[in-house]
């Protein structure tokens, strides 16, 4: 964490990163637990497809009507969410009851955050830095996020063990799991209780979109056709896959994915100084673009050393196009617009990503074979493509 950031700014950071770790390990518990309290895969990409379609709508409501409400507030008001969230999930093994759940909470079933507590922190982030310094704290907030995501990665096959050592049902491990999230959700409302007045904005709107309508509009449509390539390759499902196609223990896969975790996080920690040199929008694409290759070989590949080496190699790079994204996001509307910006443009990364995990979760049904990932990895490098030809002119403006 910069050790100059403003004290509101490492309230924030923290958070990120406690949530980041519980968000790590439920999305390598998820599949599992699932599997085992008897749903089918079609049902669990139910599940997955729930929890974003909840987060997108919340995101939706609280980004354009977030203008009125104080941020410290919302972002007490999410963490009371999660509490609920860890707890119903701990406690509820009925399908429907479940995806209800689901859709009204913050359960994230991907590796990166796509919750409602992201257009809100980020609005609030942009407010202590201005510049390539706002840059720089976006990039700790997702590295901070990352590398807490990967470690909860790792921890994801400890409550297996446990409950192996103690010699209760698996199930049971999970649960723990789930009631780990529901904690971190408590220290959330700790954290968030003493944010101050740094990361308001006072000055309102009259709407919560109006001089930045157009951009903010056409960069949402271009991060809706990202996310929906994305949606075919979220972490929970990945961690299935691996199973149904080369038989990856839980176990296995959360080391898996904690070493994908560190390299996307150390990855983001190049993407201020890529930024300041070739431009925000360069640095989104020409790491992404070769990311997205990546993804589709892994689709491909008929070895599991193979395809998890194309993972890790995605990996490396697939992250680095956050921080100047979101920078670059806050960069080109007003202050007092950022939070509608935020959740607008980053609500296609639970909405558009909600319509593939039901899809993914027949097709493996059906099949263990990586169409998913193919799909996905067109898809998004057909953002890459559109992006660039779009917006490589634009120049952030705001401070």
């Amino acid at each position: 964490m910069p050790v100059r950031a403003a004290p509101d700014a490492r309230r924030i950071i923290l958070v990120r990163g406690l949530r980041g770790f519980a968000d790590g390990l439920v999305s390598i518990l998820l599949p599992g637990y699932l599997t085992a309290l008897g749903f089918t895969p079609l049902q669990v990409g139910a599940i997955v497809t729930g929890t974003l379609l909840g987060s997108a709508a919340l995101t939706v409501a609280l980004g354009l009507g977030g203008h009125r409400l104080e941020r410290r507030s919302v972002l007490l008001g999410a963490s009371l969410l999660m509490l609920g969230t860890g707890v119903g999930f701990a406690g509820i093994a009925r399908f429907w009851p479940l995806l209800v759940v689901a859709v009204l909470g913050t359960l994230n079933p991907s590796a990166g955050d796509v919750s409602v507590f992201l257009p809100t922190e980020q609005a609030a982030l942009a407010q202590t830095a201005s510049g390539h310094q706002r840059t720089r704290l976006f990039a700790w907030y997702n590295v901070t996020g990352n590398l807490s995501g990967a470690l909860g990665s790792l921890a994801g096959g400890v409550p297996a063990l446990a409950a192996q050592a103690y010699g209760v049902a698996p199930v049971a491990g999970d649960r723990a799991g789930f009631l780990l999230y529901a904690l971190v959700g408590i220290a959330g409302l700790a954290c968030y209780a003493g944010l101050g007045h740094s990361v308001e904005v006072h000055a309102v709107a009259s709407a919560p979109l109006a001089r930045s309508r157009p951009i903010v509009i056409r960069l949402a449509a271009l991060f809706s056709l990202d996310s929906f390539g994305g949606g075919f390759a979220v972490q929970s499902l990945l961690v299935l896959w691996l199973y149904e196609r080369f038989h990856v223990s839980v176990g296995a896969a959360g080391s898996i994915f904690f070493a994908a975790g560190i390299l996307g996080a150390l990855s983001q920690l190049a993407s201020p100084v890529l930024g300041a040199r070739i431009g925000l929008v360069r640095t989104m694409v020409y790491t992404h673009l070769p990311a997205n290759a990546f993804l589709i070989a892994a689709g491909l590949v008929p070895t599991a050393p193979a395809a998890i080496a194309f993972l890790l190699l995605r990996a490396s790079l697939s992250q680095m196009d956050v921080p100047v994204r979101q920078a670059f996001v806050m960069a080109v509307v007003p202050p007092e617009e950022r939070a509608a910006a935020s959740s607008v443009t980053n609500v296609p990364r639970s909405l558009a990503a909600a319509v593939p995990p039901i899809f993914t979760g027949a097709m493996l049904g059906y099949s263990a074979l990586g169409w998913p990932l193919v799909c996905g990895g067109l898809i998004k490098a057909a953002y890459d493509v559109l992006l660039l030809m779009q917006f490589r002119g634009v120049s952030p403006s705001h401070d």
